[in-house]
């Protein structure tokens, strides 16, 4: 009798403890994202460049965007490189589009708005294929 009870316990335990590494797993996935976001989030909005150029395409003025694309000025680029960055992390599972998209989808909605700046990104000898597919993407 005791070998029957081990026999349908022992598969059993197995499951449990399959069923606790997987919702262990999941729960540090959430964890390592919530971590992105917010060193995201961080270097987003406390980078001094970021905020001017975030300010520069904000603008309603086409010529202070065209200005801006035009001199492709390193903190242009940088701006964009954080964008390609998050494409990288979305596109590799790491960030989900939810939490790209509840924190950046109005400066990726200004990104898609501006011709000029869609022209630069989707040029292929500008390096920003990420981006350029997250763009394209329903936003």
């Amino acid at each position: 009798m005791v070998r029957v009870i081990v026999g349908w316990l022992t598969p059993i335990g197995g499951l449990v403890a399959a069923f606790w590494a997987v919702w262990t797993y999941h729960q540090s996935m959430k964890l390592a994202r919530a971590r992105w976001v917010k060193e995201l989030y961080e270097k987003f909005y406390e980078q001094p460049q970021l905020k001017t150029v975030r300010e520069e395409l904000d603008s309603s003025d086409e010529g202070v965007k065209t200005k801006l694309v035009r001199g492709e000025s390193s903190s242009f680029t940088d701006y964009l490189n954080f964008f390609e960055f998050l494409a990288y992390l979305k596109e590799s599972g790491q960030v989900k589009k939810a939490d790209m998209l509840g924190i950046f989808h109005y400066y990726l909605e200004n990104l898609k708005s501006c011709p000029d700046v869609c022209a630069y990104i989707n040029d292929p000898s500008k390096g920003f294929e990420k981006l350029s597919k997250v763009l394209q993407e329903d936003l």
